[in-house]
């Protein structure tokens, strides 16, 4: 599966993009960081914003995105720009139909270093370590969305599948759904036989 992890942020935000292998294996696919100009006006740098995750997932067509989860702060205009870029990027993978999913700080950190409260250095160093990059990924925020992304290959629930009442499924709901199916069809042969 192909995950594209972002680092939302009105000033800088990061995208990584990995794909999951059997256990637990992680290639990194692509990384950077996409910029808008704060001389702007909010609308100018947020169509920045957009044509660039618009760009990024068309290049590398994830199967899942992953966005870190606004939190709150003492700042509220870094809150507001987050939660800006959060919603660009989840309508861009609605429009395409991708299965999005939240991650709060902590459970990316607890994820990639086991601790809960590890700061940027050490998200960075096991980023580095995980993929067996050559250098530690930077900025911060490209290692962070990378880190998103790995979290939800890790730790996520999987693609969403849409049933045929169309319903959104989990792979575990799609795959209880099409057993029952198949005993229910098991079980009307065996009768018909009789």
């Amino acid at each position: 599966m192909r995950v594209l992890g972002i680092d939302p942020g009105l000033t800088r935000c990061g995208f990584g993009v990995v794909d999951g292998g059997p256990a637990r294996s992680v290639r990194l696919e692509g990384v950077g960081v996409i910029t808008s100009n704060r001389g702007q006006g909010v609308d100018l740098r947020l169509l920045e914003i957009y044509r660039g995750l618009t760009h990024v997932i068309e290049q590398y067509a994830p199967d899942m995105v992953a966005i870190e989860r606004v939190f709150s702060q003492n700042n509220v205009s870094t809150v507001m720009g987050t939660a800006q870029v959060s919603g660009l990027a989840i309508v861009l993978a609605a429009e395409r139909g991708i299965p999005v999913q939240m991650h709060t700080p902590s459970e990316v950190k607890r994820a990639i270093t086991g601790n809960g409260r590890a700061d940027k250095a050490q998200i960075q160093n096991m980023v580095h370590k995980i993929l067996r990059l050559d250098a530690l990924p930077k900025p911060a925020d490209a290692a962070d969305a990378v880190a998103i992304a790995i979290t939800q290959l890790w730790r996520g629930s999987g693609p969403v599948k849409l049933g045929s009442d169309g319903a959104r499924r989990t792979s575990a709901q799609a795959q209880w759904a099409e057993a029952e199916r198949k005993a229910r069809r098991a079980q009307e042969k065996s009768t018909s036989r009789l």
